[in-house]
């Protein structure tokens, strides 16, 4: 079992119909749970939406979507502390490029760990990425980062 210091994010992909009310009632699960959504992603289809979230604690998280019966895809993603500066984004890109990984998704998380903004990315090859964004110097975040201890937040 991974350890909330391990260093991958752990994204939940599920699959709503597009009916008014939907990720509500999905967001209604968490409530009183002390488990916060700290990213979302949604794509919209024809007939149904992609909902893509990372959530404070992914074990209880998992164990809450199974129970409520909807069908999930569990994914890693590497958490990126975005650096100072005035395009903090283009330098997290060009560490990847010239690794020559190619980025599939990206979005900003809702929470700050450490007070910071920062990114979830899904890269095609998930350790040579966290190896040289570690070498570039970029702080990775990792699970225990997203926990919901609110002074992280500001």
């Amino acid at each position: 079992m991974r350890g909330r210091n391990f260093p991958a994010l752990r994204q939940f992909t599920i699959f709503l119909e597009n009916r008014v009310g939907q990720l509500l009632e999905v967001v209604r699960r968490f409530e009183g749970t002390g488990i916060r959504i700290c990213a979302l992603s949604i794509n919209d289809a024809a007939e149904c939406a992609f909902v893509r979230f990372l959530v404070s604690d992914a074990d209880r998280g998992r164990e809450i979507l199974e129970r409520s019966g909807l069908a999930l895809i569990e994914t890693d993603l590497i958490g990126v502390q975005l650096p100072e500066g005035p395009q903090p984004l283009l330098r997290v890109c060009t560490a990847l490029l010239q690794a020559e990984l190619n980025i599939i998704q990206t979005y900003p998380l809702i929470i700050r760990p450490h007070g910071k903004p920062a990114v979830a990315i899904m890269v095609e090859n998930i350790e040579v990425a966290m190896e040289t964004l570690n070498e570039k110097g970029f702080t990775i975040i990792t699970e225990g980062d997203l926990d919901d201890n609110p002074t992280m937040d500001q």
